[in-house]
């Protein structure tokens, strides 16, 4: 194996592997990533015992300029920093303790991608007639995401139809590997069928790829898909009139949020989600978490200064816990 003492070269091997194991998506990041820093370092390359703390980031500093989220950042400081291990096992590069240590790699909930309760309720309940067949696709589609549990997009568009068993789904999740199964509701099951590839030669369950599970041209057939389907959902929530955006990640953040209201342990949410961690799982919770303890605190704050008005002296003494 030939080694790389530079790292956009190396990282350059690493995406060639990548797209040759047919790791399509994964060889798309790395790929963004490396374009980032080449720009970041005007079409430069760096050695790798020239990367140090003060470079890195510089380039964190250059993405934020640039406008690039958070989640953007840490995905791309996620990627050097595999690199930079993968050259320190190859022997060119020197170990460098902590040195990503002052730049974001840890997902950040920066804001509430779920819908409003009225929201998923109004949109599951009463199925409304669109005019547009896009738009009406892209309702039945985002609602038969939120009824699988949050299936994501990419999971739904490569699933195959013996993964349809009578009443369950049974399928691998492309991103962990982790195998689930899914009972179908009556109502799960009817847009299903509606949706359903009518090719009686694709092995998938819906129409939305047609060339060889693996391959590139299935990878650019998805990517193409999800523009689609996230242009759609842009238009169908101002058809709708919802506050909340909505995107492919959205049944999904939902699904999740609901399973917490309705008071599910957040292991069997992860169970069901098919995460690899229940630390993934609380990434989803967290800013409907500080939503519970913001009201716990108003009704603290509320508790005492009903007591306080008009209670008696007695009364004012005692502790919420006490009353």
């Amino acid at each position: 194996m030939t080694t790389h003492n530079m790292l956009l070269e190396m990282l350059a091997a690493i995406v060639q592997e990548m797209r040759d194991n047919g790791q399509w998506g994964t060889a798309h990041v790395y790929r963004s990533a490396g374009n980032a820093f080449r720009l970041f370092r005007q079409g430069q390359d760096i050695a790798f015992t020239e990367l140090n703390a003060s470079v890195i980031k510089a380039f964190e500093i250059f993405l934020r300029h640039r406008r690039c989220s958070w989640n953007t950042v840490s995905t791309y400081m996620k990627v050097l920093r595999a690199t930079y291990n993968r050259a320190i096992d190859e022997g060119v590069a020197p170990y460098v303790p902590r040195l990503f240590r002052h730049v974001q790699t840890a997902v950040h909930t920066e804001r509430k991608k779920a819908m409003e309760t009225s929201e998923i309720g109004t949109l599951l309940q009463h199925e409304r007639p669109l005019p547009d067949h896009g738009l009406q696709q892209a309702q039945d589609i985002f609602r038969l995401m939120f009824l699988l549990r949050g299936m994501p997009f990419v999971d739904l568009v490569y699933l195959r139809k013996h993964d349809l068993q009578g009443d369950l789904i049974r399928y691998r999740r492309r991103k962990t590997g982790r195998l689930l199964a899914v009972r179908l509701t009556p109502e799960t099951l009817r847009l299903i069928r509606k949706l359903a590839n009518r090719d009686e030669r694709s092995p998938y369950l819906f129409p939305f790829l047609s060339s060889p599970e693996g391959s590139e041209e299935a990878y650019r057939e998805y990517q193409a898909a999800l523009r689609r389907f996230n242009h759609r959902l842009a238009a169908l929530r101002l058809q709708l009139g919802y506050a909340t955006a909505i995107s492919t990640y959205t049944a999904r953040h939902t699904w999740a949020t609901m399973a917490y209201y309705c008071e599910i342990h957040p292991g069997v949410i992860s169970e069901a989600m098919g995460h690899s961690s229940i630390a993934v799982t609380e990434t989803y919770l967290k800013p409907f978490r500080n939503e519970r303890i913001d009201a716990a605190n108003l009704e603290v704050i509320a508790f005492v200064c009903q007591h306080g008005r008009s209670a008696p002296r007695s009364v004012r003494r005692m502790s919420p816990r006490s009353s």
